[in-house]
Formats: structure tokens, C-alpha cells, sequence
């Protein structure tokens, strides 16, 4: 209870005064953790957890929640749980599977995915909407498709979620017409009721597909208003097709509503730049000045493999200094991006 409040801090505490703590305490905190995005403390929790009691399904259905979603957590982690997934043998787990699916996944394993989703003799509608997800999540429309017609043949009722990896691997691959198809079956053919992720998923497509009188028309549409994301969706899509017009609407929606993010100040200013609008450059800048406003450091990550049983990736940015050997590094990339540089005009000069 206290977990889905997001009052993690309550939940450890009620945990902490226990004073026997059964398997099912245990998924409580992991599960807490990991859906409150505090994934290295739902991985901590559940290694202290396996030391003294058998994890079940529910334990690991979270903690492999929290690796996949994690970009600071090794797959090492996640390959070390499947291992002791088959040990107790809850492979075939419909909640342990589905887990096993995403994880790979949204890791970037695929084939991984396939391969447990193939040797799964019962296919539940959670394993089914875990490869459709997996395909979408990777590009591959053709396989979103196939899936998906096999589990309306199978009698396997498609949810909510099904449908968002189905219109959104349309909507990637500019396959409008198919994806108003899927969007329209949704009620009609499998009493699904389209929610706000559906709409965006919709304005997206149109997006993408330059339609973006339409999109903008649809926003109206969304239950609730539509959010922050798909208007940056929509945003992002005029500036690829130069519509400054409808950028500036919704530019104006999404800086009323998080005056403080830098993102729509920066997409606007660069198709202002991009359109030869020097002045409402020099105005965003100014307005990102006046507001405080600091653009976003994107991080990468590095796995440095299993340095000292490291349980996490090493991250960076770009200027980070924080490491003792950071002259040595930056001289290192400097070095390699002159050699890169080098070879590549060898082979122009072949």
C-alpha cells in the first residue's frame, strides 16, 4: 500500500519493525522500490532477500522490472537471475516469463526474448504482449504484425497494452491507414476501450506521417488533455517537417505547462535557426536566460565489465571531470578521434 503512495520511506520502515519477515514481505519492498524508480535499492533488497528465503514468482516479476528499466544496472544481473529462475524452475511462470521477455528486450537482447517465448508451450496473454512489445521496441513491424494475427487466431484477447506496442510500431513504420485500423478494432472487435496513451500513440503516427494538421486537431480528442510527451512528440514532428505555424501552438502549451523544461525552448530555437528566425532565436534565448532555464545534460553509460563484482554500469556526460583520471580519458578520445579521422581520410585517398 505505502509503496504505491509512493511513500517508499513508510514502506521500509514498516518493513524494518517486522518481526518476521516472510517472502511476501520481502516482494512488498522490492516491488515498492522498483516502481518508485529506485532500482539499485530494489536489486539490493532482493540479494539480501534470496540469502534467506526461496524468491517466488512475484520476486522476481519486480526485481527484473528493475533491471530492465534501469540503464545503471549491469544484464549481468539479469542473466545471474535467469540462471536461478531455472534452478527453481519457474521458467515457464506466465508473471517470470513475461519479466524474462521485457528484460531482454528493452536490453537489447532480442534474440534472448524469442528464444524463451518460443520454448513457452503455454502462451499466456502476458507472454504474448511481451514479444509484440519486445518486436515493437526493436523496429520490427513485420514481426509486431505477425505476432499480433497469431494471438487474435489463438483466442488470446489483446489488452491495453498490446495495443500500444501495436500502434506504436505502426506509427514508427508510417503504416497510418493499418494503424487507424488496429485503433478502430480496438472497440469494435475486442471491447477495449482506447485510453490517452492510445490518442498519443495516434498523434504520433499522424506526426511522423507529416499530418500534422491532423495530429493537432486530435489533441482535442485525447480523455484528459493530452500530455507533456505527446505534445514534445508533435513538437519534435514540425520541426522536422518546418511548420512553425503549428510549433509555436504547441510550444506555447508545453512551456505554460513546464516552464522550467529545456527541451521545447531548444527545439523551438533550432527551427527558428533552421528557418532563418534570428530574431525569435535571439527572443527564446533570452527567455531561457531570464527564466533560469539550463539545458539537460544527457548521460551515456559504459559496461566496464566485472570490475570488482560491480553490480552497476559506469556513467558519464559530456565536460564530466568527476573522475580521477579524466585528462588521461579525455586525452584517450582525443587520441582515438584523430586516428578515427585519420583512417577515414585513408580510405577516401584509396
Amino acid at each position: 500500500m505505502y509503496g504505491k503512495f509512493k511513500l517508499v520511506k513508510d514502506c521500509f520502515n514498516v518493513f524494518e519493525e517486522l518481526d518476521h519477515r516472510e517472502i511476501i514481505s520481502w516482494n512488498a519492498l522490492i516491488s515498492a522500490y522498483s516502481l518508485n524508480g529506485m532500482y539499485q535499492e530494489a536489486l539490493q533488497v532482493f540479494l539480501a532477500a534470496s540469502k534467506e528465503l526461496q524468491p517466488n514468482p512475484y520476486t522476481f516479476g519486480s526485481v527484473l522490472h528493475a533491471i530492465a528499466s534501469s540503464e545503471s544496472i549491469s544484464l549481468r544481473q539479469g542473466q545471474r537471475c535467469h540462471g536461478y529462475i531455472r534452478k527453481l524452475g519457474l521458467s515457464t511462470d506466465p508473471v517470470v516469463s513475461g519479466a524474462l521477455l521485457d528484460m531482454y528486450a528493452k536490453r537489447g537482447s532480442i534474440c534472448e526474448s524469442q528464444k524463451i517465448f518460443n520454448e513457452l508451450t503455454q502462451k499466456s496473454q502476458v507472454a504474448w504482449t511481451a514479444i509484440i512489445s519486445a518486436h515493437s521496441r526493436h523496429g520490427d513491424y513485420e514481426s509486431v504484425m505477425k505476432y499480433f494475427k497469431e494471438m487474435v487466431m489463438e483466442d488470446v484477447k489483446p489488452d491495453s497494452i498490446t495495443f500500444l506496442s501495436v500502434l506504436t510500431s505502426c506509427g514508427r513504420n508510417g503504416m497510418v491507414d493499418k494503424g487507424f485500423e488496429i485503433f478502430n478494432s480496438m472497440v469494435n472487435d475486442h471491447s477495449v476501450e482506447p485510453s490517452a496513451e492510445h490518442y498519443s500513440c495516434i498523434v504520433d503516427m499522424l506526426g511522423r506521417a507529416g499530418r500534422l494538421k491532423e495530429a493537432e486537431e486530435l489533441l482535442s480528442q485525447i480523455p484528459g488533455g493530452p500530455g507533456i510527451s505527446v505534445l514534445q512528440s508533435l513538437l519534435g514532428a514540425c520541426r522536422v517537417y518546418g511548420n512553425v505555424e503549428i510549433a509555436i501552438r504547441v510550444s506555447d502549451a508545453l512551456i505554460a505547462r513546464e516552464p522550467n523544461e529545456s527541451g521545447s525552448y531548444v527545439l523551438m530555437s533550432n527551427l527558428f535557426a533552421e528557418t532563418g528566425k534570428w530574431e525569435k532565436v535571439a527572443k527564446m534565448r533570452t527567455m531561457m536566460r531570464d527564466r533560469k532555464v539550463t539545458k539537460e545534460v544527457g548521460f551515456s553509460w559504459a559496461d566496464i565489465g566485472d570490475v570488482d563484482n560491480s553490480l552497476y554500469l559506469h556513467g558519464f556526460s559530456s565536460g564530466d571531470k568527476s573522475h580521477p583520471l579524466s585528462k588521461e580519458i579525455y586525452l584517450m578520445a582525443e587520441l582515438l578521434g584523430s586516428e578515427m579521422k585519420r583512417r577515414r581520410a585513408d580510405s577516401v585517398n584509396i
